[in-house]
């Protein structure tokens, strides 16, 4: 992927030392893609520093995102102009239930999400346990995204209280996006 770059997007309160996005940095040189504030996530402010991101390197990107980052790609995706055509694809897991009161409640503004077709490939990864969102909503976003769904079973919120370590399983499927596979399951 050298003529590529990988980006990162973790979710609300960032990625920590243990979390799988951590580990791919620290492996394989990916990218993280800093926010302002990790603690009041605003939508308007985490997309204004997505766009300027993807605009700071003029290879495409692969977007790895976690959680409320998910949500950030595909707001992003409909709001970037011509600057969506440097996403080569992206991998998205565990998108929240935003919608859901608690959620939105924790996560306030980012209701509804955008649920336009991505004009890049991406896969949507979800749980069956995700306390933060269900599997057939997972499902019906990567529908309404146009990506494929694959579901991993029981791990949680696919974070790094999941117990995935370098999850090797996640960067298989981001291998297949890359190569043009489409997976699911």
């Amino acid at each position: 992927m050298s003529a590529y770059r990988v980006l990162t997007l973790p979710g609300w309160q960032g990625s920590g030392l243990t979390h799988w996005q951590s580990r791919w940095e620290a492996l394989h040189g990916y990218t993280r893609v800093e926010q302002h504030d990790w603690q009041r996530p605003l939508r308007g402010d985490w997309t204004a520093r997505l766009q300027d991101v993807v605009l700071a390197d003029a290879r495409p990107a692969w977007l790895v995102a976690h959680s409320l980052g998910c949500l950030l790609v595909a707001w992003w995706a409909a709001h970037a102009g011509d600057a969506v055509q440097r996403a080569a694809g992206a991998l998205l897991v565990a998108p929240p239930e935003i919608e859901r009161d608690d959620v939105r409640q924790q996560i306030p503004g980012w209701a509804p999400p955008a649920r336009q077709r991505l004009p890049f490939p991406a896969i949507v990864v979800a749980s069956t346990d995700d306390p933060f969102g269900r599997a057939d909503y997972a499902s019906q976003l990567a529908q309404d995204w146009g990506a494929s769904f694959y579901s991993v079973g029981p791990r949680g919120h696919i974070n790094a209280d999941s117990g995935l370590g370098d999850w090797g399983e996640g960067h298989a499927l981001l291998a297949a996006l890359h190569s043009g596979g489409r997976t699911s399951t």
